[in-house]
């Protein structure tokens, strides 16, 4: 039973090793030079020296929320994708003699019209100017 776990063992160890190695390399060998820009405190791309009651631009934030919309879909298509294969190892024959053929038919046009919807959410986006950097 421990045999099944032992390469998912190395690979954490392998990789908890690899990340103590860089950070370790980076504070031996990287610059530690301390200056007053490095010290200020930076908030949703603006430096925070004006007055507290000026105009906020919000493109930070839009471009946060476009990045999220993006990331959940691919929360959405993972599982479709994992569920969608064939898991009989007897190829598309024994899904056609199942019927499985027309549900999955049905379940990828979903996602293509999912898909399509977030392809639309992006051109809109695009040209309201939410991907300019001012």
């Amino acid at each position: 039973m421990m045999a099944d776990f032992l390469p998912i063992l190395l690979f954490v160890l392998l990789a908890t090793g690899v990340a103590l190695a860089m950070l370790g390399a980076s504070m031996a060998f990287g610059p530690r030079r301390n200056t007053a820009v490095k010290e200020m405190p930076y908030e949703s791309g603006m430096d925070p020296i004006h007055d507290t009651h000026r105009r906020f631009d919000i493109h930070f934030h839009l471009v946060a929320i476009a990045f999220l919309v993006f990331d959940v879909e691919l929360l959405f298509l993972y599982p479709w994708a994992v569920a969608s294969r064939d898991r009989t190892g007897e190829g598309i024959d024994a899904a056609v003699a199942e019927g499985l053929v027309s549900s999955r038919t049905l379940v990828f046009g979903e996602v293509m019209v999912f898909i399509a919807l977030l392809g639309v959410g992006f051109v809109y986006a695009w040209r309201k100017g939410v991907f300019r950097w001012r």
